[in-house]
């Protein structure tokens, strides 16, 4: 089989959010591509966009400062509600999946997980409410430093609350309804939060892949990456690490830096008399962000552990730093200008409440020593000005955490979940507490458990979701 061919079978589409209004404020910057991509996630056998309008899409008038009783000021968010499998005698059960960064589509409201097994048993009335300053709920004209101070995790559970009072009305839900809310990732988060911050309104929550530990440096990120390929193969990481290792002798001396250049078809847009140690730090980003979606997601909608160990440890593909330019490729061929679209914001969110920035700054570590917190924390620097210091981003870490408790959290009816092999759960509840079970997938990815449920899905996955399901049951005395 040709090259071409085998590419072909490994190719994949990122999935990423869509901000249609670029401004000003919007401007490229020299990071482009260096997102982190936390949490975009991707139902498998779905298209990334409705393909026609969706009969569910709504609009809800919304607060834009939930904070200032003297602003007045309204956006409109999007959702989607379907109440095809709703209980209309009862109408007391309603789900609400929450938005994350990223573009919300109306067909979340008939696939997944949370529709097939858990709503057509419960028989919810079905919401998805997008994140503000994401998709089409633009809340302000432009992206600006001024406007984006309304974008926080504070703003965004309060529109669920504000949301949840409305719907209630709205639908004449029955005074004693139990609103259930999802989430995975961020949202997953947010779902564990909602619970927190709005028991009143919120019975339970089945947060997927959340984070809950804000971090300023995610270094363990990159370590659960390296076990993961690890398990699968010794020499898999073995051969990156010497891809790497050639990677560096090369970048030393000009000659070196044009066989990087035309291996990786990089540099081509940028000018490397600039300035050359963020030229290369950025493409050293390039190629950790590309192994590490793979094992994140693995193997839901993009190259399997299984597939890059293939490649990596195949001498037909030549030297490592061969081998590493194949799977380079069969990411960059799908690369589009999309995957600049929602970077701001979410680059914004990071910068002032999360951290989450994964670092390699040791020369034993995976992607080697090129990678240090000095060069992320510039990216908030660059993007939004001097006061996003490492200062800065030390206080917002720390402030997230004592608003919301970090991995100490106090919170019952909430249903942890996360893979063995997601980086992410570095950062979550893995431990059981009173009221708040944890279910660890044994080689689970990232968000795995929202996924449409397939017949080939692994035993522990099958388990993990009907141990939901039973859960989800239990809060409702069943």
């Amino acid at each position: 089989m040709c090259l071409l061919k085998i590419l072909l079978v490994f190719s994949f589409c990122f999935v990423v959010a869509w901000f249609k209004n670029i401004e000003e404020h919007e401007k490229k910057s020299i990071y482009t591509g260096t997102h982190q991509y936390y949490g975009h996630i991707a139902l498998r056998g779905n298209n990334l966009e409705d393909s026609e309008p969706s009969k569910f899409e709504r609009w809800f008038t919304q607060h834009l400062d939930h904070f200032n009783p003297n602003d007045e000021r309204k956006f409109q968010q999007r959702y989607y509600v379907n109440d095809e499998l709703f209980n209309t005698t009862s109408r007391n059960v309603a789900f609400l999946m929450i938005g994350g960064e990223g573009t919300a589509f109306g067909s979340k409201v008939t696939t997944g997980a949370w529709y097939d097994l858990y709503a057509k048993q419960f028989k919810p009335i079905l919401f998805y409410l997008e994140h503000r300053y994401y998709g089409k709920s633009n809340p302000t004209e432009n992206l600006s430093n001024e406007n984006l101070v309304y974008l926080t995790s504070q703003q965004a559970l309060a529109d669920l609350a504000f949301f949840i009072e409305a719907m209630n009305k709205q639908h004449e839900l029955s005074s004693d309804v139990k609103w259930i809310v999802f989430g995975g990732s961020y949202a997953g988060s947010l779902a564990a939060w909602m619970r927190l911050k709005y028991p009143h309104l919120v019975h339970g929550a089945v947060s997927s892949s959340a984070p809950l530990l804000a971090k300023l440096d995610f270094s363990e990120y990159l370590k659960v990456v390296r076990d993961a390929l690890r398990a699968n193969s010794v020499e898999c990481v073995n051969a990156i690490k010497m891809g790497i290792k050639q990677i560096d002798t090369l970048l030393l001396q000009s000659a070196g830096q044009q066989i990087i250049a035309d291996k990786f078809k990089y540099f081509e847009n940028i000018d490397r008399s600039n300035n050359k140690s963020i030229d290369f730090s950025l493409f050293y980003n390039r190629l950790k962000h590309e192994f590490s979606l793979v094992v994140q997601y693995n193997p839901e909608e993009f190259m399997s552990v299984e597939n890059l160990c293939d490649i990596m440890t195949s001498e037909n593909f030549g030297m490592e730093i061969d081998r590493l330019a194949v799977v380079d490729y069969s990411f960059s061929k799908n690369r589009t200008n999309s995957l600049e679209a929602g970077n701001r914001q979410w680059l914004y969110q990071t910068c002032t409440e999360f951290g989450f920035l994964q670092t390699s700054s040791s020369k034993s570590q995976l992607f080697g020593d090129k990678l240090q917190l000095d060069f992320y924390e510039k990216q908030c620097l660059d993007d939004f000005g001097p006061k996003f210091n490492k200062t800065f981003l030390e206080n917002a870490v720390k402030r997230t955490n004592v608003l919301y408790g970090g991995l100490n959290i106090e919170v019952n009816n909430v249903v942890f979940v996360h893979g063995s092999l997601d980086p992410w759960h570095a950062l979550g509840i893995t431990q059981s507490k009173n009221g708040a079970p944890v279910i660890l997938i044994e080689g689970g990815s990232h968000c795995s458990d929202m996924h449409n449920p397939l017949p080939n899905d692994s035993p522990q996955l099958k388990a993990a979701r009907y141990q939901i399901h039973r859960i989800i049951g239990s809060w409702f005395n069943l």
